[in-house]
């Protein structure tokens, strides 16, 4: 599985070669830095992990800071490991955004907006009370929640208020427009989850097929 970590640094369009105007989000996804290769024979499965932006050596822990000592790595933001790396990398080696090209599917993974409390409307989509009819105070409440006599108490999973986003998504086939190698930067179609400067992964998508497939073919 290839996959980059990279940061959303926001959305604008581009034109298609048939002049179609496409909305794309733009993920800086590199240089990744090869920290530590993992083996089945010394840890029980394959696995290449992977560094991302320079950080300074004083804002890293000690373990941290011990694992980049072991393994001769300058210390980084942030570390994500990808099991079954398809590419043969070695510690020390750079990756970039050439491992994808133009038309390639992939899965966008980050961590959603936080939005704080919220209540039924907004947080799960209830319609909310009537606004006229002599309802007063139930416009934007759930209305009852239990029950009179049996079972007599909440039920397990009832949709009510409480915090919203902040938890983390995956967003699958998502199309790659335009691979600008000179930048480290991807252009890819949609939305991907997440604020602006926020970090996401993205890898090849599980559900599509690397390369795109003409239908009418």
């Amino acid at each position: 599985m290839i996959g980059l970590i990279g940061k959303k640094l926001g959305h604008t369009r581009v034109y298609t070669d048939q002049g179609v105007v496409v909305p794309v989000t733009v993920v800086l996804a590199g240089p990744n830095r090869v920290i530590q290769c993992k083996t089945i024979d010394s840890d029980g499965y394959n696995a290449v992990q992977l560094g991302f932006e320079d950080q300074k050596s004083q804002r890293v822990n000690r373990p941290l800071s011990g694992h980049f000592r072991k393994h001769n790595a300058s210390p980084v933001k942030k570390i994500k490991e990808f099991r079954d790396f398809e590419l043969t990398v070695k510690p020390g080696d750079v990756v970039g955004v050439n491992v994808f090209a133009k038309g390639d599917f992939v899965d966008a993974i980050g961590t959603t907006k936080g939005r704080g409390f919220e209540g039924v409307v907004k947080r799960h989509r209830f319609a909310g009370g009537d606004s006229t009819h002599g309802a007063k105070g139930w416009h934007r409440r759930s209305g009852a929640i239990g029950q009179r006599l049996f079972p007599g108490t909440v039920m397990r999973g009832m949709r009510m208020p409480g915090h919203m986003g902040q938890v983390k998504r995956t967003t699958l086939n998502l199309e790659i427009i335009q691979v600008r190698e000179a930048d480290q930067v991807l252009l890819i179609k949609g939305a991907i989850p997440g604020a602006e400067g926020d970090y996401v992964l993205i890898r090849a998508a599980k559900k599509m097929p690397k390369a795109p497939v003409n239908s009418k073919s």
